[in-house]
């Protein structure tokens, strides 16, 4: 498989930990439910980008099963944390919805889904940390608009569409300023309950 993986290379590292364009991210140590749940999305079309669609089309469902749990099982190191390029109010913002969330405004805190040290749970949770900021922007701003979606219930665009720019801004800078945890490998299925039922997370 890592021979069959080396076009993957280019754009998402030569063990899967991400290159430096911000759009290309991490798959290594994700867990392989939800890497699997994505390549099955771009080979059906329900997650857009030109180039995956066409690379993933005509590969058979099991076979990207495979794939998934290959880069499931590296464990590369994490990029150095991102210098923030906003003032310690976003920054305290962010680490207040990350952490504790905003009940006020229906908007629960990201540690509560995807774990107290934000490395994912296995099957479907995947890790934050080490992600690049654009790329998190970006996709927070996929779910907001319904561009990404996920099998229903679709708790990421229910969640994201409580949130502001202003609150995309402050979670994306706090999330990619975030160091390495000592264990980056995702928490078994079953760690902690999830606060709601997700539909790419078997309950």
């Amino acid at each position: 498989m890592a021979e069959r993986v080396l076009a993957c290379a280019p754009c998402h590292g030569a063990q899967g930990e991400g290159t430096r364009d911000p759009y290309f991210p991490r798959l290594a140590g994700k867990p392989a439910g939800y890497l699997a749940n994505q390549v099955i999305a771009f080979r059906n079309g329900r997650r857009h980008y030109p180039p995956m669609n066409y690379l993933l089309e005509f590969l058979p469902p099991d076979y990207l099963k495979e794939m998934a749990e290959y880069f499931a099982s590296l464990n590369p190191p994490l990029p150095p944390p991102a210098t923030p390029a906003v003032g310690e109010d976003v920054l305290n913002l962010g680490k207040t919805l990350v952490t504790q969330g905003d009940a006020a405004r229906n908007i629960p805190a990201c540690v509560s889904c995807h774990g107290p040290s934000l490395t994912g749970m296995e099957p479907g949770i995947p890790g934050l940390l080490g992600l690049r900021p654009n790329y998190i922007s970006a996709q927070l701003g996929a779910w907001r608009y319904g561009t990404r979606t996920a099998l229903a219930p679709d708790c990421m665009q229910i969640v994201a569409g409580h949130l502001t720019e202003a609150d995309v801004t402050a979670i994306t800078a706090w999330l990619s300023s975030r160091p390495a945890p000592e264990n980056r490998r995702s928490v078994p299925k079953g760690t902690y309950a999830l606060p709601f039922a997700c539909g790419s997370q078997p309950q």
